[in-house]
C-alpha cells in the first residue's frame, strides 16, 4: 500500500479498520491484492484479516486465433457480434400493437446456452456468405473471474479489513504495515490508502501541530500585548516543556497509550501551567516598576509572596484532574489518559517552574538589558561620527 495513513488509539481495543488497494489494471489488482492479504496475516499484531475481493467466480474464456480466422476473411469484430448474437440479448426489431409496442431479442434458446458446449455450435459468418464453426478459429478454456468489482473513482479497487492484537496500539501496526509494504516492492500504478476512522483520525493528526503552534504564537501574542515586551512572555511559554515531559513520563509509568485524548490533556497544560509563571512575572514586573527594585530582588520577593497562590491553584487543578486518572466505570478508557497527563504534567511542572522560572526570568532580563546599552551605544556613537566627518 502506497499511502498508509493511521494512528493509535487506546491500547487492548479491538479496533475494526481497513485499508484500500486500488490499480489502474484489474489484473494487477487480481494478481497484488491475494499477496498483500497474506503479507497483512503474516503480521502477529493484526488479527481477522480479511478482504471483499471475490475472485473465485467460473468463466470460460475464448481465445481467438487470429491468423486462421485470417484465412477465412473473419475479422475479430464478426466473432463478437455472432457471441452478442447468442448470448447478449440484441435488439434486432419492435413489434407494434393497436396499444402497445414490444422490442424483439435475439439470442439462443436457453437449452443452447448451458454448458461449454454452446460455444460449438455458435457460427461465424465469413465475406463470402459461408459459416465457419467458432471452434475452428478459437479455443476454449475455464478460469476464474471477479464475482465483484469495487470501484473507487475510476480505478477498480479491493477493501482490505482488519482488527488489532490486544495490546497493540494502531500506530505500531502501522509502522509494521509499512516495513511491509517496503518488502512486496509495489508497482507504481498500485496506491492503497486507509479508510473509515483511521482517515478521519489521522485528517485530524495532520493539522495538530499547526493547531499547538498556533495556540503558543496567539498566547506569545497575548501575554506580549498584555506586558508589552517580547521578552517576559518568553519566560512565561518556557514553562511548557516541564508541564509536556511530565505528561509523558506519567503515561509511561501507567502504560498508557498516547493517544489523542492524551493529547487534548497536554493541551489543556498549556492553558493551566503558564499560570505560574504570569503569577511570579506579573508580580515582579508590578514590584520594579511602582518600587524600582532590581529584578533579582523582585522576582525574589514574587517567589516567597505568590507561593501559596501557585500552590493553591495548581493543587485544585490537579485534584480536578484526579479522579479523571484513578476513575472506572464505562468510558474510563477515554477519561484515564486525560486525567493521567494533566496530574503529570502538573505535578513536574510544580516542582521545577518554581526553580526555573526565576533563573529564565532573571538570564534574559540580562540579556535584554545588555542588548539596551549597545544599542543606546550605537545610537550616540552615530552622531558622533556625524559630527566629525
Amino acid at each position: 500500500m502506497a499511502r498508509l495513513l493511521l494512528n493509535r488509539p487506546i491500547s487492548g481495543q479491538f479496533t475494526s479498520t481497513n485499508t484500500r488497494v486500488q490499480d489502474a489494471t484489474l489484473d494487477e489488482l487480481n494478481q497484488w491484492a491475494p499477496r498483500v492479504l497474506e503479507k497483512l496475516r503474516s503480521l502477529p499484531a493484526l488479527k481477522d484479516v480479511n478482504t471483499d475481493q471475490q475472485t473465485g467466480g467460473l468463466q470460460l474464456g475464448v481465445t481467438l486465433d487470429r491468423e486462421r480466422a485470417a484465412r477465412f476473411g473473419i475479422l475479430p469484430q464478426a466473432v463478437d457480434e455472432a457471441l452478442y448474437d447468442a448470448f447478449g440479448q440484441r435488439q434486432v426489431a419492435v413489434s407494434y400493437t393497436q396499444l402497445n409496442y414490444y422490442r424483439v431479442v435475439l439470442e439462443a434458446a436457453p437449452t443452447q446456452q448451458s454448458g461449454p458446449e454452446a460455444l460449438r455450435r455458435i457460427y461465424v459468418p465469413t465475406p463470402t456468405g459461408g459459416q465457419v464453426p467458432l471452434s475452428e478459429i478459437a479455443t476454449f478454456g475455464p478460469g476464474n473471474a471477479s464475482l465483484a468489482i469495487n470501484h473507487q473513482g475510476q480505478f477498480p479497487c479491493t477493501t482490505i479489513s482488519f482488527n488489532l492484537a490486544p495490546n497493540v496500539s494502531l500506530g505500531d501496526a502501522v509502522e509494521l504495515i509499512h516495513k511491509a509494504e517496503g518488502q512486496l516492492n509495489f508497482p507504481e500504478s498500485l496506491r492503497g490508502s486507509f479508510q473509515g476512522t483511521a482517515q478521519a483520525f489521522k485528517s485530524s493528526t495532520d493539522s495538530q501541530p499547526w493547531l499547538i503552534l498556533a495556540a503558543l504564537v496567539a498566547v506569545y501574542l497575548v501575554l506580549g500585548m498584555l506586558y508589552e515586551s517580547l521578552i517576559h512572555p518568553i519566560t512565561i511559554l518556557s514553562t511548557l516543556p516541564s508541564a509536556g515531559v511530565g505528561a509523558l513520563l506519567a503515561l509511561l509509568a501507567f502504560k498508557t497509550e498516547f493517544s489523542i485524548i492524551a493529547l487534548i490533556g497536554i493541551i489543556l497544560l498549556i492553558g493551566i501551567v503558564k499560570k505560574n509563571a504570569i503569577i511570579l512575572v506579573d508580580f515582579a514586573i508590578a514590584s520594579r516598576r511602582a518600587h524600582g527594585t532590581s529584578a533579582a530582588a523582585a522576582i525574589r520577593e514574587a517567589s516567597l509572596l505568590r507561593f501559596r497562590p501557585i500552590l493553591m491553584t495548581t493543587m485544585a487543578a490537579l485534584l480536578g484532574a484526579l479522579p479523571l486518572a484513578i476513575g472506572g466505570g464505562t468510558g474510563s478508557e477515554l477519561r484515564r489518559p486525560l486525567g493521567i497527563a494533566m496530574v503529570g504534567g502538573l505535578l513536574l511542572s510544580q516542582v521545577v517552574t518554581l526553580f526555573t522560572t526565576p533563573v529564565i526570568y532573571l538570564w534574559l532580563d540580562r540579556i535584554f538589558a545588555r542588548r539596551k546599552v549597545v544599542a543606546s551605544a550605537v545610537a550616540v556613537a552615530k552622531p558622533a561620527t556625524g559630527e566629525t566627518v
